[in-house]
């Protein structure tokens, strides 16, 4: 997975601030549904069968939550949250991995969610809504340290909306005060008197 984010994902120059996966609760909080669907086949399975069923019921049983156990695992080994300087992203998938991007710049908004089952294990959600009217939300689930996780995706999208883009010359740098009507007009005579010399 770290070749695969080091090779084709991230860019050139581009920095990592931080690499998370989720917490290995996640193993356990995503199989509890299908568990208890387990679960509940075998009982009314041994309830309403002959006697000598019982023992297939159980089997049957174990196997089932070991291969869902088994698959839940998979699930978390290929799942990896990844902020950088430039883009929050989420690579999933258990036999095609699946990528969500989204620059820092045209996220919308994020938010910091504490489900029942991982609120009771100190554990936490970040929802990353994309400014695209196109693009999907998607999540950072079953967090450990959700909230200063939230903190650090939070000032690192700060940091890059406060940057400016000016045509002809690029990112302006931080804004720490906006350019006067007489900067700007700087600017435009610069950008035609280039104009001028390239014609």
């Amino acid at each position: 997975m770290a070749t695969l984010l080091s090779a084709h994902i991230l860019h050139d120059g581009e920095l990592v601030l931080l690499i998370l996966r989720p917490s290995v609760w996640f193993i356990l909080i995503s199989s509890l549904r299908s568990i208890a669907a387990v679960l509940i086949i075998a009982i009314a399975g041994v309830l309403w069968v002959p006697t000598f069923s019982h023992r297939f019921y159980v089997d049957a049983a174990a196997v089932a939550i070991a291969a869902r156990l088994m698959f839940a695992v998979l699930a978390w080994m290929g799942r990896l949250y990844v902020l950088t300087d430039l883009r929050i992203l989420r690579l999933s998938g258990v036999f095609a991995i699946n990528v969500f991007d989204c620059p820092l710049r045209k996220v919308a908004r994020t938010r910091l969610t504490f489900p029942v089952r991982e609120r009771l294990l100190g554990l936490g959600t970040i929802e990353i809504t994309p400014a695209d009217d196109h693009g999907r939300p998607t999540v950072w689930s079953v967090l450990a340290q959700p909230v200063e996780v939230h903190e650090t995706v939070v000032a690192a999208i700060n940091r890059e909306t406060e940057r400016i883009w000016l045509p002809d010359v690029g990112y302006f740098g931080r804004i720490l005060s906006m350019p006067s009507r007489k900067d700007w007009k700087r600017l435009e005579v610069s950008r035609l008197h280039r104009n001028s010399w390239s014609s």
